[in-house]
């Protein structure tokens, strides 16, 4: 069973090593490119690609609907020119709130600066703020020259930062909520804003359950922005910070901007052509969108693949920021969501051994590359889907790792490959010079370099045999040892010398030694060399040379056989097959001597039967016969496998009781011999009964030679008789 196991366990073992010797080089170049592009990604050398695709995916994603939350009141070109002045005076900005509040939205948001008095109406300014809904903004900076003030007349608790936190590329990808300076908590415009429309739905922050830190207004948890987070590398993560899912909608008058806010000019909110609808239970915004003003940024919307780029009006921004917050809360729309670096850093590893591994097993490159290029696609169409549902993906760090590792590979096997023909050419060269038949195989059993005297031991021609098998040209019991010997050479990479059977082209078999070696050259190709010496002659002498010895052994065996048959026939009875009067004075002697040496007793028995005559007369020497073989059998079940029982002729046993510590030991063994002597017999249709008389002598009480011993053992035998038989007497 233990032999099946390991044969099964070896079978296995070579089926999935050769695998595991191919994916160690897959292994290899994957994390061989992996470990760059990771050099790569700490550096930061490709967080400006990863901006740049997840703005595609920006612009990819599907049109959402225009929000009904939020109108936005836009200063533009024309209402500038109706106003006349820039910035608003007071009693404008007062007029337009006071139009807005009739409406009843449900807040204001003024996104413009209101830190100075601006011509007349301060006072109806400083009511309008008192009795509408309004949040104003500031600018903070930790320089304090730098900080724009808040209007001076609205509430502290109803104004909020419009700082926003850009990337590198001067994008805005993020939105900052909260900010600490000199210990004080400021909160943003846009958070301002969208607590107060929350309000209504009784919809405040809270610290999230799975984690207190994080904030959470409704479905949504917003988790922190952390320095590492996507493609991010040490980013400003100051305040909290979360990455913007900027949505991509539309409606009939925001055309063809990607942000879908309904907007109505200054100019007509004054002139009262407004519907109400508009205003009404809505997030009003009021802010520049006048290219003069100049107040526009650039988003993930800034730079298409088609048509020209576009900017974001500062109050747009303002509207994206506040929107995202609503629907996350109310609506539980998704907010971007980033792998852990080390789930991250897996990600990378698995797309470059992908990569190594289509090229390692589609041989044609033509095929190989087509598959890497379809693998591109699937992984870019899949980052695209779950990035849908919130997840940013690193996709560039990971086609990257597909293409590198794809490349890495192409480069090792053309290396592998340019060894491998320069190693057959030179093993070719030397194997011409060798007399006897030599072979040379690859990892797949097929000869790849054969010399001459290989050709003409076979007896077919070179072109024939290369890249063929043993399987071709062997009846397959020979293949499959060679096949056999073949894989002990290549699974333990060490030499293996054997003898086999070989039949030629012509049918001819011959007895061959071969030895076998493994070669592996710079580019770590194996290859299976092999040397074969013709040793039919040499077998065939073998042969005949086992054939007479076997004579000569079973002739041998026979007289043994027939010694050991005639040594039998001298120490045995022939009727009982116990040990004969010569067999057990060899044994008397020596366990006297033993007793001797260990300084113990050893009890001598003299048994006759009494009644043995009778049955002997009345029933027949035959039955007598059986009784006799009856009473051995009895006597050798009593007594120990140290003890000895024997036949010295008629109806006389002796028994050696060999190493006994007192004197009631054989007292004790002779009333069992009595007992089991006395039993019945059946003989046929007979019942006969017997009984015995015992003599016992002790050695070395009695004596310490054999002879004595024996006399007095018979002496004691035939007292107990005299004294009425079926007893035992001591010597």
């Amino acid at each position: 069973m233990s032999k099946h196991l390991d044969k099964q366990l070896r079978n296995i073992l070579s089926g999935i090593k050769p695998p595991l010797i191919k994916g160690k080089r897959e292994l290899l170049a994957s994390v061989g490119v992996a470990g760059c592009i990771l050099g790569l990604r700490w550096l930061g050398l490709l967080q400006s690609f990863e901006w740049a695709a997840l703005d595609r995916f920006f612009q990819m994603r599907p049109v959402e609907p225009a929000s009904e939350r939020i109108t936005i009141v836009e200063i533009d070109e024309p209402s500038l020119r109706s106003v006349g002045t820039w910035p608003l005076p007071d009693e404008k900005l007062a007029n337009l709130l006071t139009k807005l509040d009739q409406y009843q939205p449900r807040v204001i948001g003024l996104d413009i600066y209101r830190d100075l008095k601006v011509g007349n109406g301060k006072e109806d300014l400083a009511a309008a703020f008192q009795k509408t809904n309004v949040i104003g903004i500031e600018s903070l900076s930790q320089n304090e020259e730098k900080r724009v003030s808040p209007p001076e007349d609205l509430d502290k608790n109803r104004v909020g930062f419009n700082n926003v936190v850009l990337d590198a590329d001067g994008k805005i990808r993020r939105n900052l909520l909260y900010w600490h300076i000199d210990n004080q908590l400021y909160e943003s415009f846009s958070l301002k804003v969208a607590k107060e429309y929350l309000r209504f739905y009784n919809i405040t922050p809270q610290a999230a359950a799975q984690n207190l830190k994080s904030l959470q207004l409704g479905k949504a948890v917003f988790q922190r922005f952390q320095p590492s987070d996507g493609s991010y590398i040490d980013a400003d993560n100051k305040g909290y910070q979360i990455v913007s899912n900027f949505s991509k909608a539309a409606c009939e008058t925001c055309k063809p901007e990607p942000w879908g806010f309904r907007k109505v000019s200054l100019r007509d909110v004054l002139a009262d052509r407004i519907p109400e609808n508009w205003i009404r239970d809505r997030i009003i915004l009021i802010g520049s969108t006048a290219p003069s003003l100049r107040d526009y940024v650039q988003t993930p919307f800034s730079s298409p693949l088609i048509g020209t780029a576009r900017v974001m009006a500062g109050v747009e921004l303002q509207a994206h920021f506040t929107n995202e917050l609503i629907t996350a809360a109310i609506d539980g729309r998704p907010l971007i969501k980033v792998w852990s670096n080390s789930l991250e850093y897996l990600w990378i590893i698995v797309c470059a051994y992908l990569g190594a591994i289509a090229r390692w097993r589609i041989k044609s490159i033509t095929t190989s590359f087509t598959t890497i290029i379809i693998l591109c696609g699937l992984f870019t169409v899949c980052a695209f889907i779950v990035f849908l549902d919130g997840w940013w993906i690193p996709i560039i760090p990971g086609l990257m790792a597909i293409l590198g590792s794809t490349i890495t590979a192409t480069c090792q096997i053309a290396y592998i490959q340019d060894e491998f023909k320069r190693s057959k050419e030179f093993l070719h060269q030397v194997i011409n010079t060798i007399p006897d038949p030599v072979f040379v195989k690859n990892n797949k059993h097929e000869w790849i370099v054969l010399n001459e005297a290989y050709c003409d031991f076979i007896g077919y021609p070179k072109e024939v045999l290369l890249e063929k098998s043993d399987y071709n040209f062997f009846p397959k019991h020979q293949a499959d040892t060679f096949r056999a010997s073949d894989e002990r050479v290549l699974q333990t990479k060490q030499p293996h010398e054997v003898e086999e059977e070989f039949t030629d082209a012509r049918g001819n078999t011959y007895s061959i030694a071969t030895k076998r070696s493994l070669h592996k050259d710079a580019a770590g190709n194996y290859f299976l060399v092999g040397i074969i010496r013709d040793i039919t002659k040499r077998k065939q002498i073998e042969e005949e040379l086992k054939r007479a010895a076997a004579e000569l052994f079973r002739s041998n065996n026979e007289l043994k056989q027939q010694e050991d048959r005639l040594r039998y026939l001298a120490y045995h009875d022939p009727l009982t097959g116990l040990p004969n009067r010569k067999l057990f004075a060899e044994q008397l002697g020596e366990s006297l001597v033993w007793a001797k040496s260990n300084d113990l007793m050893v009890a001598l028995l003299f048994i006759d039967l009494d009644g043995f005559k009778q049955v002997n007369d009345t029933l027949g020497h035959e039955m007598g016969d059986r009784l006799l073989v009856t009473i051995a059998a009895r006597l050798n079940n009593i007594l120990r496998v140290s003890d000895t029982v024997a036949r010295l002729g008629g109806d006389e046993f002796t028994i050696i009781l060999r190493a006994i510590p007192k004197e009631e030991v054989a007292a004790k063994v002779a009333e069992k011999i009595l007992l089991t002597v006395t039993e019945p017999i059946v003989l046929e249709n007979n019942i006969a009964r017997v009984s015995a008389s015992i003599g016992i002598s002790i050695y070395p009480f009695n004596s310490q030679d054999s002879e004595t011993l024996i006399k007095q053992a018979d002496s004691a035998m035939y007292r107990a008789k005299h004294m009425g038989k079926n007893r035992y007497v001591f010597a």
